[in-house]
Order: C-alpha cells, then sequence, then structure tokens
C-alpha cells in the first residue's frame, strides 16, 4: 500500500476512534512502541516534558488529561493526508479539573501532525496556541 494511502487508513481510524473517546484503544492498536510524542510548549511539570517516547509515556499523559479535564463534547476533522503523514483537527468543549484553569470551561482548538511507518504511528506533534 503506497505511504499516502496507508497514513489516509490508518488516519481515519485514529480519527474514528478519538471521535467515540476511546484515544487509550488508539494508542493499542495505532501506535508504534518507541512513538515520540510533542506538545506545543512545555508544561513546565517534569513529569509532563514537551517531548516524551515510548508507548507507555503515551498512555500514561492520554490518561492524566482525560482524568483532568471534563470533556463536554469534541469534534475531529480529517485526516488530511501528505505522504507518511497526516493531519487530524481537534476542536473540544472542555473545562479542565486542575490547574490555572480549573472549574473554567472553555474552548480547545488543535491540530495533530502523525507520521506513519509500517502502519503505525510513529510521532504525534501537536500545534495550539494557550493563553490571549
Amino acid at each position: 500500500m503506497p505511504a499516502t494511502q496507508d497514513a489516509l487508513a490508518i488516519g481515519k481510524q485514529l480519527a474514528e476512534l478519538c471521535s467515540q473517546g476511546k484515544n487509550l484503544d488508539a494508542i493499542d492498536t495505532l501506535y508504534a512502541d518507541d512513538v515520540v510524542s510533542v506538545e506545543a510548549c512545555d508544561s513546565g511539570n517534569p513529569d509532563m516534558p514537551q517531548t516524551m517516547t515510548g508507548i507507555d509515556a503515551i498512555r500514561n499523559k492520554n490518561q492524566w488529561w482525560s482524568e483532568n479535564h471534563e470533556v463536554h463534547s469534541g469534534q475531529v476533522t480529517g485526516p488530511f493526508p501528505h505522504g507518511d503523514r497526516f493531519v487530524l483537527m481537534f476542536n473540544y468543549d472542555i473545562t479542565p479539573k486542575c490547574g490555572p484553569m480549573s472549574g473554567n470551561r472553555m474552548q480547545m482548538q488543535e491540530a495533530g501532525l502523525f507520521t506513519t511507518d509500517n502502519g503505525k504511528i510513529t510521532k504525534e506533534e501537536f500545534f495550539y496556541h494557550m493563553g490571549g
């Protein structure tokens, strides 16, 4: 299967699982064991570095996010494939349960750039802006 078709198929599966709130299922089935995740900014928390490597670290990051945010609704758009990569757009209506925005309902938009190899996601990079 050519790279664009492979990335498109993986992107469709990821979008479907994320739309259903099954992010951990997506990680378990679509991610490589040595996946790399890069956030747009450093949280300042040593337990949540900007760059994380390995499927267990990515699972833990996603588990933390779901435990610390009330998700009122979410929408996933895409995938938009390009070679061995694809982009998904995420729109969330959330209320953080901790941190400086705790208890404040907010809208969050995020783009995710995913790189694939041998039928698995090997890298995820997120783009968003937090703040005024």
